[in-house]
């Protein structure tokens, strides 16, 4: 499963999906809004472009190893502290492929789904890294 949602994620339920009886290995990324001063943080997104590479990349990491499946739930909107924004969930017979498969998702996902983020401060705000949505 791939998706973009405004919603929290529910880690459990998405481990439970990837699971069968031809599973050796679960590897989970879960990526969380750090407290660094933070009041919140925006995660803007193209929507369709963004699944499209999601989906794209899932085509990719299936070619290069044999997993079981893929989930990746990506947040959007305006989070707190705390707040869950990626997981990452892969499956696999074998450890060595489900946390090969985990690993390239993760950065293929910096490298090319067009997701921005705002940090929201007392100070004010800032791009991260320096990237911002062109209109």
């Amino acid at each position: 499963m791939i998706r973009l949602t405004r919603d929290q994620v529910d880690v459990e339920e998405v481990i439970r999906r990837v699971m069968d009886g031809s599973v050796g290995a679960v590897v989970t990324f879960l990526g969380v809004v750090r407290d660094d001063q933070l009041q919140e943080l925006e995660l803007e997104t193209w929507e369709e472009t963004a699944l499209t590479e999601l989906r794209k990349i899932e085509a990719e990491v299936r070619e290069r190893w044999p997993l079981h499946a893929v989930e990746v739930i990506h947040r959007h909107g305006t989070l707190k502290v705390g707040d869950r924004i990626l997981l990452i969930v892969v499956s696999a017979g074998h450890r060595k492929e489900a946390f090969l498969g985990c690993e390239y998702i993760l950065e293929r996902i910096k490298q090319t789904v067009p997701i921005w983020k705002k940090e929201i401060r007392k100070d004010g705000s800032t791009w991260v890294e320096g990237e911002y949505p062109q209109d």
